[in-house]
């Protein structure tokens, strides 16, 4: 089980907004495609000790691009906003 907890949290998403939102109590996760919200409040709980309030979720789909000529595609993902309880961090390195 724990394997799979951690395949579920693929990485931080850092960005200007992300890093304003985790100032509030709010952080920003890219995660697996199939992950759940119960799945994702496991493992933030197993990987970073902290309880999540609310979690929501957000597909952002695949986009075409066209860089010197060439059509191709970026890939989509699925990111999660994990809310914790006021006073509780994420330490995200």
């Amino acid at each position: 089980m724990k394997s799979h907890l951690a395949s579920i949290l693929k990485r931080p998403h850092i960005t200007e907004k992300a890093t304003l939102s985790a100032e509030k109590g709010v952080y920003v996760f890219e995660v697996a495609p199939k992950a759940n919200k119960k799945d994702i409040a496991h493992a933030v709980i197993e990987q970073y000790k902290v309880t999540p309030v609310k979690i929501a979720t957000v597909t952002i789909p695949a986009q075409n691009t066209f860089v010197r000529g060439k059509r191709g595609k970026t890939a989509g993902y699925k990111k999660a906003y994990v809310y914790v309880k006021k006073g509780e961090k994420i330490e995200i390195v």
